[in-house]
């Protein structure tokens, strides 16, 4: 069973599941917005997460980006003018982009970006020295959320696992219910196949990239409501 992890990658991969889709899956990933999706898409469909981002694009209170996970396009400066934007609005107005839930998201967000720009002071200390246990402390922000956020925006070696990941195991005949353990099983199956990884991706791939694709593959498989017992 160790080696499972890594047939799962395998066989996801030569799907091609995200031909059309950024490198890094997460649209503008390594920017403030995947702070911003994780929280908006809670109890809500991601089409609506897109509509609110968009709302604060087209109000000048987010940058527009256009590039992939690349650390010198997403500047310091536009990432972090973005927070101290987000952290100067009041409940009412950021309220007023958001779809469902609007008054609890826009509070949470305004206090998660007061609390980043109070503990870190920059965009670049936030993606260098931001931690797991400070984003649980946060109001509104679990497991998978702090993990995308680890993985999606600050480009750490981190993978989210979902109830899709849980799923798509139990239909393999392995269920694996608590998060982390779920999660570690995951990555050391990565962590221990080097060799069939870099045949993937080449040698030396950024396994934190590795990660934000393994995790996307098996979310878009599941959204295919493909049957997952044929993935082996």
């Amino acid at each position: 069973m160790s080696d499972l992890p890594i047939r799962i990658l395998e066989r996801l991969y030569g799907l091609d599941l995200l031909k059309d889709a950024p490198k890094w899956w997460w649209v503008n990933a390594g920017s403030f917005e995947v702070v911003l999706g994780c929280v908006l898409v809670q109890n809500s469909k991601w089409e609506n997460v897109q509509k609110t981002l968009d709302s604060l694009r087209r109000a000048g209170i987010l940058p527009r980006f256009s590039g992939e996970f690349e650390r010198d396009f997403h500047d310091e400066a536009r990432n972090f003018e973005a927070i101290c934007n987000i952290a100067a609005l009041s409940k009412e107005v950021l309220s007023s982009h958001i779809l469902g839930l609007q008054n609890q998201k826009a509070q949470r967000l305004i206090l998660l970006a007061r609390n980043l720009l109070e503990d870190f002071g920059s965009y670049e200390a936030i993606t260098q020295n931001l931690t797991r246990e400070w984003l649980l402390a946060q109001k509104g922000v679990g497991r998978e959320s702090a993990d995308c956020v680890l993985n999606y925006m600050c480009g750490r070696e981190v993978m989210v696992v979902d109830r899709y990941t849980y799923r798509l195991l139990c239909a393999l005949g392995v269920e694996i219910e608590e998060y982390e353990e779920l999660q570690g099983f995951f990555m050391r199956g990565v962590e221990e196949n080097l060799a069939r990884v870099y045949a993937l991706y080449g040698k030396g791939v950024d396994l934190a990239y590795v990660y934000a694709r393994f995790h996307a593959k098996i979310v878009e498989f599941a959204k295919a409501k493909r049957d997952m017992r044929l993935i082996l």
